[in-house]
């Protein structure tokens, strides 16, 4: 890419006016510095959208602010960390001990009797009251919150949960999340 001996001086003399600008935006003369070489590349790299007669200043000044307020948003979703603590705290808990908890859940639906599994689907899973589904199986509600509670009590037996900690990461995976919090 070549560029004729007008254009490269008016670039050129550009410079300190779109250097003073990126600094009133970014408050910091190196990322000033930085803005305006992006600026200049960006020109360069798309001097040919530039028209001829019309000011240079404007469209070099619209490329710089556009710059800054393109970095401006991503940086807001950023975090700063250099020395890399903040992402030493990240922990994320795996994801197969919950696939495999899926499949057992699965499995031990399964092997409900079916007017068990079938309430338990109707009130535990798509939110029916005992009512509505007492409705929906034509039954008394009693005889649902006994088909229900049955399910439970069993659907626990099947999976081995005695308690509500039971739920959840093991305990080698709790302690590991602890650890790095």
């Amino acid at each position: 890419m070549t560029i004729d001996a007008s254009m490269r001086d008016a670039l050129l003399g550009a410079v300190p006016s779109l250097r003073a600008f990126a600094i009133s935006l970014s408050g910091n003369v190196d990322r000033a510095d930085d803005l305006v070489q992006e600026t200049l590349v960006r020109a360069l790299s798309h001097i040919d959208s530039f028209q001829p007669g019309t000011n240079l200043n404007a469209w070099l000044f619209t490329i710089l602010r556009n710059l800054f307020h393109s970095e401006y948003r991503k940086r807001r979703r950023e975090v700063e960390d250099a020395d890399g603590v903040y992402a030493a705290r990240l922990s994320t808990q795996p994801e197969q001990g919950a696939r495999l908890d899926l499949e057992d859940f699965k499995t031990a639906l399964a092997r409900l009797p079916p007017d068990q599994r079938e309430v338990l689907l109707l009130v535990g899973a798509s939110g029916f009251s005992y009512e509505e589904a007492a409705e929906i199986c034509q039954c008394a509600v009693g005889t649902i919150k006994s088909r229900v509670n049955r399910a439970r009590t069993r659907l626990a037996q099947l999976l081995a949960v005695e308690s509500v900690d039971d739920l959840g990461p093991d305990d080698q995976t709790r302690a590991a999340l602890q650890a790095t919090g």
